[in-house]
């Protein structure tokens, strides 16, 4: 069953014109599932991975609650690292761009105190921290939590492996008894079954199975590369094999049309499919496809839903997908009907850890490769085009050629230096497309 799109969680305005800013075009199953209930003020246990959007999910609903004239602590968002109470911020940051008067804080360790305290004085509702920099302010009494009303465990079984638990129930304490304890956790140790028992009321339970899957006769290879060296990568990989027909898959919509402009300028015949093209449109860009018009379909993952053409090459994940089964269902456009199929996937940074869950998830193997240099390109586009002279001598029926080449050897060329006059040309020719 398809997920439904953001506009039917009945958002608010500025909501949902923050998340078409960020691109996204579908709500995740964690979303659709967590978002309805956290909107009604339940309690809710939520096991789901990273990558499978749960930082949105409680971040729009913790926005949503949010009373823009009341200065005093309302959220608290509890991470086990600095990196990920960062990674949340800017995240609740992008989606609260439309949301007027809330201001968000980041605690941990590692920065200045002084200046988080400068910043509490100022007034914040929503804090996102680890539990031993929001320990912290409240032993310092620059933290006051008697009018939060929400607290999130992000990665909770992170937090009590780190040794947390007794910061989390402290801080729990401090809080109204009054409240919406939200939590989300990769795994249900005993741990957090006692943790979520002792301080959440009837709490929802949403459960992420992920269920292993496999795609078959698809090479899949993968390349750590910048951002900025993408298309250039993306250019070489296709001229390198040769390929005719492949789709390139991208998060946002934003993205998809930077890319096809970047391709048409390079000459290639690219076109974008995403979900803010009128129906006519993707309509057209769907023809031209099954006609062979273009050889580059760029498209984000919504609108490539029911792409279901034949003789696709490669797929390439230009982006890293926000989902892994998004991966899945990525890479099973090509590899159609018995046939066999590439995958490219482009990572930059941290995205490798990413990349290794998914992995994991579709139980295979997908190998390093080095972006190819432009020697490499020529050298194997030559030994492709060897190897279809090979095929065209092989299937005979060169009668009239015959005879053309032999006016020229009798005009004292050597039948060596003409085939390589014509390799010569042909070459040119393939250089220029």
């Amino acid at each position: 069953m398809e997920n439904p799109g953001f506009k039917d969680l009945h958002l608010s305005k500025e909501i949902h014109m923050a998340i078409t800013d960020m691109g996204f075009e579908e709500a995740t199953t964690i979303q659709t599932q967590s978002i309805p209930p956290m909107l009604e003020g339940k309690d809710v246990i939520g096991q789901a991975q990273t990558g499978t959007g749960k930082t949105a999910a409680f971040g729009i609903t913790t926005l949503e609650s949010i009373e823009a004239h009341n200065r005093g602590v309302q959220a608290v968002i509890l991470c086990p690292t600095r990196e990920l109470a960062i990674q949340v911020a800017g995240e609740f940051n992008k989606l609260s761009k439309y949301k007027k008067g809330i201001s968000i804080l980041p605690v941990y360790g590692g920065q200045p105190i002084e200046r988080q305290i400068k910043a509490l004085k100022q007034g914040v509702q929503i804090i996102i921290g680890t539990p031993g920099r929001v320990m912290d302010h409240l032993h310092r009494r620059t933290l006051k939590l008697d009018g939060a009303k929400i607290i999130i465990l992000d990665e909770a079984d992170e937090m009590l492996d780190m040794g947390f638990r007794e910061d989390i129930e402290t801080i729990m304490e401090k809080m109204p008894e009054q409240r919406q304890t939200i939590l989300f956790s990769a795994t249900m140790p005993q741990a957090i079954l006692r943790l979520t028992k002792k301080y959440q009321k009837n709490p929802v339970l949403i459960q992420l199975v992920q269920k292993e899957m496999t795609v078959p006769n698809v090479e899949q290879f993968y390349y750590e590369i910048k951002q900025q060296a993408k298309p250039e990568a993306l250019s070489r990989l296709i001229d390198m094999h040769n390929l005719k027909l492949s789709v390139v898959f991208c998060n946002t919509k934003k993205r998809v049309d930077e890319l096809v402009d970047n391709l048409s300028s390079r000459g290639y015949l690219a076109e974008g499919l995403h979900g803010d093209m009128p129906q006519r449109q993707r309509d057209s860009v769907m023809s031209k496809l099954r006609r062979r018009d273009i050889e580059i379909l760029v498209a984000t993952d919504v609108a490539a839903r029911g792409i279901d053409v034949g003789d696709i090459e490669a797929v390439f994940n230009y982006d890293i997908p926000p989902d892994d089964e998004y991966y899945v269902h990525r890479i099973g456009r090509t590899a159609r009907a018995g046939k066999a199929g590439i995958a490219f996937t482009f990572v930059t940074g941290k995205e490798v850890y990413r990349l290794r869950k998914i992995q994991k998830f579709t139980n295979t193997k997908i190998k390093a490769r080095k972006v190819p240099s432009l020697s490499d390109v020529e050298e194997i586009r030559t030994n492709l085009l060897l190897e279809e002279i090979k095929g065209v001598l092989n299937a005979g029926h060169l009668g009239e050629y015959s005879n053309l080449v032999e006016k020229l050897i009798l005009e004292d060329y050597s039948s060596l230096e003409v085939a390589a006059a014509l390799l010569k040309m042909v070459m040119k020719e393939e250089n220029k497309e």
